[in-house]
């Protein structure tokens, strides 16, 4: 999902794969950004790659990085009024979907363009997106015949066949049923059912009871109502009808687990046979949904959450028919209202643009189609997209950063202290094992069999939702599909894939302030080499390492280092409990957990990969900062947002990643090399005492003037010597000495990468030192 849709609007119609893999993948920011960015050379290239003018040099690095090197772009930057945020994502976005409105009103002119293909689809459905005469004539027309099948519902029965019919169209109500691979098995498709048919963001929403939630819960029943009302129902009618739906989705969500249980990979994963499925749902006519979905298969399945689809068992019986065909006449309304006639566009904005997310207008109709025909035909439109934006040069430097990274975390993982070898030796089996996609998929969907033509928009979405379903279901029985994306090349996000085991980095995430190929590799490294380490690192955080090499959920560490892992994550899930998103409200540490631990193993990986780089090569100033320095400019820069009141406390309540200023500092305020790399102190109030310090993917513990080990020996790279250097002990700790302690007037050198093992950390500052 988009970042700048909604943050309650799903894709008109829940396409069935890409749903499953974004539920598996984790990516590297808050939402998927569908119709992202791409790798484009003139404007996006343009300017400094740190700019000073966006900084805010009145602020000490030492006390608010973040502020530091973003302030003058948080100062002269105003959230656009269609927006609930903005930031580097933001921008880049932008620009993006420049190049793609270019693409999209090439193919609406291409009326003669051949029937299926790419420009044929994509210019017929994104001119039927923005035929808003037609939608504002045509009202609920084009739904006329779903309403009808619904209000034909009268038994239990009836209720199922209209389940297994919406669920064929990507709708997950009041439960999600799809085929994906067994997370214990990862080479066998099977059906898996789980949790889902909620209309607001999440379960908390409905459960919670401060003065807040009943506010809000308020005001959508008042948008239920409205709704209703534009459908042709009175007012008194409407209003009885919002409260059955809060009641059924209020059932739901009591039996949903929380985002932060869901986390856990092994409480959504319950494997049993198809007759065992029916014995604890006797209410559920599992064959007859199965058969209505055209499902052959019985075999075994995977159900995610057990208590959950005993609800909706229970609620078949206790619940009339008649409040269940309210609750789903609601939910195909809900889901087509943005590209029904205005009014219904307008009420849709008004709760979830404004009143969720603080928005004051609406996007512009040819941003909403882009994302229509995005989320729809994603492949089609991603293959006119690369074919006028995506250079090989790209892909291949890109492709050579992640090898690079890989080294770096493959060497890390070799010399860590507190890991076994038993653990080790799986760990670096599941590193080799990695898939890298880069740029865009090698295989295209094949949307021959779907008909797209300038009829209602909203025909189109559900017939590209039908299509995606039935391709989906197609899978089951047959050999995982590895070539297969989660994303589409245009998006502007990445991410990793426990069951595949694969990392992806598409197109859209190639581009400034991420990678800019006139950049100097400080930038590169800082931007799109954070990115990659923190996919990679998600391979080994507390989620991935559940998952083995090949993809499979199991449990391949140690008890004594997985206990050791979680001492040090528990560390990093306080820290942020402790950060103060807005007003009283926390970070939740629990929840971003594995994504603070990708940042902060990700920075950290991307940083000596970056020394590893530099090695033999001038390390030149530029525009007065060190390669180091810009480094750490570089990974700020690209977290810079601004944001309402409105998407900051929704984003807290269901968003596993941290606010923008947080992914910046809080990483950083564990790093001794950032410490170093800007001379600060330990008392500076960006830095952490050492003992409160997180590190995973690393032993070192010195602080700028301290460097210490057990024992070890120096190899100073930097200075071209291959020969030890010496160290003393002093007040307890080692401390390496300067070549010329005479005549270094208390300046700092700077040494490279120092473990404890291998007395070897990176960017140590040794200032003069009388030693005895």
């Amino acid at each position: 999902m988009s970042q700048h849709l909604t943050a309650r609007r799903r894709p008109l119609m829940s396409h069935a794969t890409r749903t499953h893999l974004a539920a598996l993948a984790r990516p590297f920011f808050a939402m998927m950004l569908a119709s992202g960015l791409g790798f484009v050379t003139g404007p996006a290239s343009a300017g400094k790659p740190i700019d000073p003018a966006n900084m805010d040099t009145s602020v000490k690095p030492g006390d608010d990085f973040y502020h530091y090197a973003n302030g003058g772009w948080l100062k002269n930057t105003p959230i656009p009024a269609s927006e609930s945020r903005w930031g580097a994502f933001s921008e880049v976005l932008d620009r993006n979907q420049q190049v793609l409105h270019g693409i999209l009103e090439e193919a609406a002119k291409k009326t003669d363009a051949p029937k299926g293909s790419a420009w044929q689809m994509v210019g017929d459905f994104y001119a039927s997106a923005m035929d808003s005469a037609k939608a504002e004539a045509d009202g609920t027309k084009p739904l006329d015949d779903e309403f009808k099948r619904i209000a034909a519902i009268q038994t239990v029965a009836d209720l199922q066949d209209e389940i297994a019919r919406a669920q064929g169209m990507g709708a997950r109500v009041p439960f999600a049923l799809f085929a994906g691979q067994d997370a214990k098995h990862s080479t066998d498709v099977v059906v898996n059912i789980s949790q889902a048919g909620l209309s607001l963001p999440d379960r908390d929403y409905y459960t919670k009871q401060d003065d807040a939630a009943k506010k809000l819960r308020d005001q959508y029943v008042a948008h239920v109502t409205k709704m209703l009302t534009l459908a042709g129902d009175d007012a008194t009618t409407a209003a009885a009808e919002a409260q059955t739906i809060l009641g059924i989705e209020t059932q739901l969500a009591n039996a949903s687990l929380t985002r932060v249980q869901r986390r856990d990979p092994e409480a959504s994963y319950h494997k049993m046979t198809f007759d065992s499925l029916g014995t604890i749902t006797p209410a559920i006519q599992w064959g007859r949904i199965y058969d209505g979905m055209g499902i052959a298969d019985r075999g075994p399945l995977v159900l995610g959450q057990p208590e959950f689809i005993k609800q909706v068992n229970a609620m078949m019986t206790s619940v009339p028919v008649a409040d269940w065909r309210v609750y789903l006449r609601w939910h195909l309304l809900d889901n087509a209202a943005a590209w029904l006639s205005s009014a219904f566009v307008d009420e849709d904005f008004d709760f979830g643009g404004h009143i969720l997310n603080g928005t004051t207008e609406k996007r512009p109709r040819w941003k909403r189609s882009l994302q229509l025909v995005d989320g729809s035909i994603g492949d089609a439109l991603g293959q006119l997209y690369v074919e006028k934006t995506f250079g090989p040069e790209a892909k291949a430097r890109a492709r050579k950063m992640v090898d690079n990274l890989r080294a770096e975390l493959r060497d890390r993982i070799q010399n860590l202290e507190w890991m076994s070898a038993e653990t080790k030796t799986q760990a670096l089996r599941k590193l080799d094992a990695f898939q890298v996609k880069v740029g865009y998929t090698d295989k295209w969907k094949d949307y021959s069999t779907v008909t797209i033509d300038r009829g209602p928009a909203i025909l189109n979405a559900l017939r590209a939702g039908q299509f995606e379903y039935k391709r989906n279901l197609a899978k089951l029985g047959k050999p995982v599909d590895r070539t297969e994306w989660g994303m589409t090349p245009p998006t502007v996000n990445a991410y990793y894939n426990p069951r595949m085991n694969e990392i992806v980095f598409p197109a859209g995430i190639l581009q400034p302030p991420f990678f800019d190929a006139q950049a100097d590799d400080a930038v590169n490294y800082g931007g799109i080499g954070a990115v990659i380490g923190h996919e990679m690192t998600h391979g080994f955080d507390d989620q991935g390492r559940k998952s083995d090499a090949d993809g499979n959920l199991k449990d391949w560490w140690t008890p004594a280092d997985a206990e050791k892992y979680n001492v040090r994550s528990k560390l990093v899930e306080t820290q942020y409990d402790g950060y103060v998103a807005i007003d009283t409200l926390h970070v939740n540490g629990k929840l971003t957990l594995g994504e603070n631990t990708a940042d902060l193993g990700g920075l950290s990986v991307a940083y000596g990969a970056l020394q590893k780089a530099l090695k033999g090569k001038p390390r030149t100033k530029i525009d007065g900062f060190t390669p180091e320095q810009r480094f750490f400019l570089s990974f700020a820069q690209i977290w810079r947002n601004n944001a309402r009141p409105e998407a900051v406390r929704l984003r807290i309540a269901t968003d596993p990643h941290s606010p923008g200023m947080f992914r910046c500092n809080g990483p950083l305020s564990n790093m001794a090399e950032f410490e170093a790399a800007f001379g600060l102190k330990d008392t500076d109030p960006m830095m952490r005492p050492l003992a409160e310090r997180a590190k995973l993917w690393s032993d070192a513990d010195a602080r700028p003037g301290e460097v210490w080990s057990p024992r070890g020996r120096v190899d100073d790279e930097r200075a071209g010597r291959s020969k030890p250097r010496p160290f003393a002990l002093v007040r307890d700790r080692w401390l390496v000495l300067s070549p010329t302690p005479a005549t270094s007037g208390g300046t700092c050198v700077t040494l490279p990468y120092l473990n404890r093992k291998t007395l070897a950390l990176r960017s140590a500052r040794l200032a003069r030192t009388r030693t005895t």
